[in-house]
């Protein structure tokens, strides 16, 4: 963009860069008066054919009057968004209010770029600014013979209506979000995302930019291990003083080769990077992977310069994995595009790292297990590429059934619950990560700080579907059952052994992973011979009251444990039940991690790995990862909620008035909160403030018999000793006196803030709240109000858009909950009416982000429906969410 001033009111926020249809990466932004030229330059280019179907009539040039009305737009009533490429204008985009409610739209796509989706993401982008101006509706004017237009339009998600007036196709649609329009759009992001890397895992033709002669150098290195490794590309070699590299062709520029390079490795000292990648960029790379440090890492000179670099290379369309990447792997074409040495063997598993001494470490253990993997990509910096990107590739990609994460950052959480969610329902998803905090991100990562408790992090995870896990050695015990073993159907399990006492530890174990003991703990003796082990084994397999089997060994003589071995995996391999097994003794800790030993089978089936591992411990908590993974699978996931009684655009109307008034933020008083929850049909009773006692009698005869007086100062509303409320008040003389005592017992504190409320039914006292939180977005929570949440933090969350299913696991959840249900002979409360307010809750933080803060607090819940007495409301300008309605890199 150029460094002219910008326009007054321009929308920073509607800056977005967005991955095409191709994989290639396009930049959207505001048109500006600026883009004059680029546009002149944009219309000369076009055919003929598409200036007519776009202006009806042959303007082989646009008159100034015309570039001036394109260009010049207040960014409210006149809208215009252009995609670029390296600057150019390839795509255009615009609105013009027609009526409060409805506006007129058209597209102009370059010729060049048709097909690559820039029309769709147009119009997405469109829409939702759109929606968030009070629109709810477009019209297009189209000729009949404008095909592609007119499928931009069909092909939305929306209800489109046409007719015909004087030879011109009118199109009319709706604008919000239907369940089919959000299905249209996540599936055209994944699409796109998923052909991007795609681009870049399996490259026709590799460089290795910075190769140099030196052994021990990056460059070096990496072009030896693809070598070693026997990629089944092209591969060439960039060093402008070298004429070739362990036999690979050299050139001196990217620019030169004579093949078109679909990936380079960098590997060139960081303050040459930028101008490298210039030169990929003009020869048409689709990614870069650059290996090289010294950039956010090491400061703020380190940031600008990776700023720079990001801009480049979006511009430009390509991706980049890193700064300071490990590198990448794909073992389906043999290629070893990484600093790990050793050869990595095939198999299923995909892998994700951040940091590169993490790689090492990751790749490493999966070496030493022999749990060959499918693809690996470490993110360095994660300047571009992050594992939302590998997951987009890992749900389509065939080789990879399971895929394991080392996360030590997370920079859009919303877009990973979404993607690992739709990842998870067909293949395991595995991640280590101990919480998100500001204190946790490496050196050059960008991140954004939380508020909210490491809790809700796992909570995300869980409601996704992910394995979450602690070490990397966790990570490879759940792989090594959920990739090679057939999943539970159920948490029952059996325990076989040769040892008593290991036996008994092992079902204290499964007992405490939440795993029922069906079977067992059966034992042979240590002595006996191998065939009564093996009549054990048998006797567990064909118990119909079994799920899964652990077996248990130690053997007594040095040679009878690869027998067992063998035994343990002839009985599982005829079975489809899920198996684990311990070997202690011969094969202990001192002797390296767990090993997946191949077991063949006799109906010509693929070979089934049997885990291994050194402690039962391992064991049993691999498999109830495995266990808890294949419940969520089964389970129910629900139905997004009903929206019924929603009137987004009047609660928006609310916040505007409230914001304009005060544009730092506020709390809104009760009444307006009051507004604001019934447009999402939440009732918040009514309440009278009142500062004496005759105020608080014509109080409570306003509101009706019987009352309660409470006081809202925090510093007695904190303090449980205080007592700062009096309940159940029948008559004016009842409410008098409890004013008065009140204001004697409170003296020494702030008591000046009391209310007179109506008394509610008797129930449980919850509370429920919506956070805007920086890097999550809305997160809601639910708890049992008092002791549970504000000393015990017994509090559950989640993260919208909620289902049904979400909204009943988010209140059981909590340790309290069976004070809902009936506890000790009182009555259950009204769970639908309850879950009615949770959800109701999570729509209103999820569709206004000016919302910093909501806690509805006491809800009563009771047999009869649920009161909600008391709301905190509090207002702030919005923060640009990382997960928008409109498809964004981000």
């Amino acid at each position: 963009m150029d460094g002219d001033a910008l326009p007054p009111g321009y929308p920073h926020e509607w800056e977005a860069d967005v991955v095409l249809r191709d994989g290639s990466v396009g930049h959207v932004r505001p048109i500006l008066p600026q883009d004059a030229d680029r546009v002149r330059r944009f219309h000369a280019g076009q055919s003929a054919e598409s200036i007519y179907l776009r202006f009806f009539a042959p303007l082989k040039e646009l008159s100034e009057k015309d570039i001036h009305r394109f260009t010049e737009v207040d960014y409210v009533d006149r809208v215009a968004l252009v995609v670029t490429h390296r600057e150019e204008i390839i795509g255009i985009g615009r609105y013009d209010m027609i009526s409060p409610t409805s506006a007129e739209v058209a597209f102009n796509i370059s010729d060049h770029y048709q097909g690559r989706g820039i029309g769709s993401v147009l119009l997405e982008h469109l829409a939702d600014i759109g929606r968030d101006a009070g629109l709810t509706s477009f019209e297009a004017e189209v000729l009949p013979q404008n095909h592609r237009m007119l499928a931009v339009f069909a092909d939305a998600g929306y209800a489109v209506s046409r007719r015909v007036e004087d030879g011109v196709v009118v199109v009319h649609f709706d604008i919000e979000p239907t369940e089919k329009s959000e299905s249209v759009r996540l599936a055209r992001e994944h699409r796109a995302e998923s052909l991007s890397i795609s681009g870049l895992l399996a490259p026709q033709v590799l460089a290795v930019i910075g190769a140099g002669r030196t052994p021990g150098s990056a460059g070096h290195e990496i072009l030896r291990h693809l070598l070693d490794g026997g990629f089944t590309g092209q591969l060439y070699a960039v060093n402008p003083t070298a004429e070739e590299i362990l036999g690979v062709e050299t050139h001196p520029r990217v620019a030169a080769i004579p093949a078109q390079v679909n990936v380079a490795v960098v590997a060139v000292p960081a303050a040459s990077v930028l101008e490298v990648v210039d030169d990929c960029a003009q020869a048409g790379v689709h990614a870069v992977v650059i290996v090289s440090a010294g950039f956010a890492e090491k400061g703020k000179e380190g940031q600008r310069l990776e700023r720079r670099l990001l801009r480049l290379a979006r511009d430009s369309g390509m991706r980049i994995v890193g700064p300071n990447s490990f590198g990448i792997i794909n073992t389906a074409l043999s290629m070893n595009a990484s600093l790990a040495p050793q050869r990595i063997p095939a198999g299923h598993f995909g892998l994700f790292a951040q940091s590169g001494p993490l790689g090492i470490a990751v790749l490493q253990s999966a070496g030493r297990r022999g749990l060959g993997l499918s693809s690996f990509a470490s993110a360095g910096n994660r300047l571009d590429v992050s594992g939302n990107d590998l997951m987009q590739y890992w749900i389509d990609d065939d080789q990879t059934h399971g895929v394991g994460l080392y996360l030590e950052s997370m920079g859009n959480p919303r877009k990973f619950s979404r993607i690992a969610r739709r990842l998870a329902m067909a293949k395991a998803v595995i991640v280590v990560k101990s919480g998100v905090s500001r204190h946790g991100a490496p050196p050059g990562h960008r991140v954004r700080e939380t508020e909210v408790d490491p809790a809700a992090f796992t909570a995300m995870l869980r409601q996704a579907g992910v394995v979450h896990v602690d070490t990397i050695h966790q990570m490879f015990d759940a792989a090594q059952v959920l990739i090679y073993q057939p999943e539970p159907p159920g948490d029952r399990v059996a325990i076989v052994g040769n040892s008593v006492q290991l036996s008994a530890l092992t079902a204290q174990a499964a007992e405490s992973a939440g795993l029922r003991i069906a079977h067992g703990p059966s034992s042979v003796d240590a002595e006996a011979p191998l065939d009564q082990f093996r009549k054990k084994l048998q006797k567990a397999f064909a118990d119909p009251g079994v799920d899964s089997v652990v077996v248990t060994f130690t053997p007594p003589l040095i040679g009878r444990e690869e027998e067992a071995i063998a035994i343990i995996g002839e009985v599982a391999a005829g079975s489809e039940k899920t198996c684990v097994a311990t070997m202690i003794g011969t094969r202990g800790i001192a002797d390296g991690p767990p090993l997946t030993v191949e077991v063949p089978t006799d109906d010509g089936r693929a070979p089934r790995k049997l885990p291994l591992y050194t402690t039962p411990e391992d064991a049993i908590r691999a498999l109830g990862h495995a266990t808890r993974y294949a419940a969520w699978r089964r389970k129910e996931k629900g139905e997004l909620l009903s929206r019924a009684g929603v009137v987004k655009v009047g609660a928006q109307e609310i916040v505007d008035a409230a914001l304009a008034a005060e544009p730092g933020g506020l709390m809104l008083p009760h009444e307006e909160a009051r507004k604001l929850l019934a447009t999402y049909g939440i009732d918040l009773w009514p309440r009278v403030r009142v500062t004496s006692a005759d105020e608080a009698v014509a109080a409570a005869e306003e509101v009706g018999f019987p009352v309660v007086v409470k006081s809202l100062s925090p510093m007695v509303r904190g303090q449980a000793t205080l007592q700062g409320v009096r309940l159940d008040l029948p008559n004016g003389d009842a409410v008098r006196e409890a004013y008065d005592s009140l204001e004697d017992r409170l003296a020494a504190y702030d008591r000046a803030a009391y209310v007179v409320q109506r008394m509610a039914h008797p129930g449980v006292s919850c509370v429920v709240a919506g956070t805007e939180d920086h890097l999550f977005g809305p997160v809601v929570s639910f708890a049992i109000a008092g002791l549970a949440h504000d000393l015990l933090h017994d509090v559950a969350y989640r993260i919208p858009p909620l289902t049904d299913v979400d909204v009943d696991e988010l209140i059981s959840e909590i340790k309290a909950a069976p004070l809902l249900t009936g506890y000790k002979g009182a009555p259950p409360v009204d769970r639908l009416a309850l879950a009615d307010v949770v959800g109701r809750l999570s729509m209103l933080s999820d569709d206004l982000p000016e919302l910093a803060s909501i806690v509805l607090n006491p809800v009563i819940a009771h047999p009869a429906g649920v009161d909600v007495l008391g709301a905190e409301v509090v207002l702030a300008p919005p923060a640009k969410r990382k997960d928008i309605r409109r498809r964004a890199l981000t």
